[in-house]
């Protein structure tokens, strides 16, 4: 009994040094970034490393804002990001709503023809849509960042999932009270939803905080650049401001992080809540 209490501690042991191994593994470029973030541009690339500095300074994240209107790029990442975020919640659950308990001709097709957007790279559609857009007389405004964003076949494909598994029962009970359609969708099946909306609020948040190549291409003039793109601002033909670079990823990313921790039991119940039911 012993021993086997031993072998048990050793395996649980060995299983925590290797997380916090991998977690080291991933905290490293963090750690390297915050750490950039904080010194003056010449102790950041040279030989050999300087690990720990005598001139930690926050003075660079003033400067991230003083030498370009980064918190207009801020600003444009947040509203683009909620936008759609919001946006893809509400229109995502109605499909995945329609798709999952609504019967009409052709329903599985349909379905199976919006999923299969999801093998098609967003390369190969890119010149395609910013022709469109330009036609549309939509570049360089928020239309041109947020209405392309807002369609995305993994949304209505774990939202059809969930409600694929939700009893048949419950609808039932409401609709001998009295509920419409309507009213099931808006309070019977939405609120049961909360869990996946909420892991799916977080995905598309992410997704949108970190769009690059999109509203490069879609945006040229300053005050409509996002965060990301807003980054490069501190690079040129004479050298990379590493130490404001460094900086400004590391504001860029806090919104995400904290979003994340906020909502990330959310993800692993949603999982256990869609499932893969046919």
């Amino acid at each position: 009994m012993k021993i086997e209490r031993t072998k048990k501690a050793v395996g649980v042991g060995t299983w925590y040094a290797a997380a916090l191994l991998l977690a080291l593994v991933f905290a490293v470029p963090f750690l390297w970034m915050f750490l950039s973030a904080l010194k003056p541009a010449n102790e950041i690339f040279v030989n050999p490393p300087i690990l720990i500095s005598s001139h930690y300074s926050l003075a660079n994240f003033g400067r991230v804002f003083q030498q370009a209107p980064f918190g207009r790029y801020l600003f444009n990442s947040f509203v683009v990001s909620a936008v759609v975020t919001v946006a893809g919640l509400i229109f995502h659950s109605m499909s995945g709503y329609a798709l999952a308990r609504l019967e009409f001709p052709g329903r599985n097709f349909l379905f199976i023809g919006i999923l299969s957007t999801l093998m098609v790279p967003f390369y190969t559609i890119l010149i395609p849509l910013a022709v469109i857009v330009r036609h549309l007389g939509w570049m360089n405004t928020y239309w041109a960042l947020i209405i392309p964003a807002i369609p995305h076949a993994f949304g209505i494909f774990w939202l059809r999932q969930f409600f694929l598994g939700l009893p048949r029962d419950l609808e039932d009970a409401a609709r001998i009270d009295g509920a419409s359609r309507v009213g099931i969708f808006l309070f019977v099946a939405l609120p049961l939803a909360r869990p996946v909306l909420a892991a799916l609020a977080v995905f598309f948040f992410l997704a949108n905080w970190d769009a690059f190549l999109w509203p490069l291409i879609a945006t040229s003039r300053p005050e409509m650049r996002v965060v990301q793109v807003g980054i490069q601002a501190y690079t040129g033909e004479h050298g990379n401001a590493w130490e404001l670079i460094m900086a400004a990823s590391l504001i860029a990313i806090l919104p995400t992080l904290f979003l994340f921790f906020l909502l990330q039991r959310f993800i692993v119940a949603s999982a256990r809540m869609t499932g893969l039911k046919g």
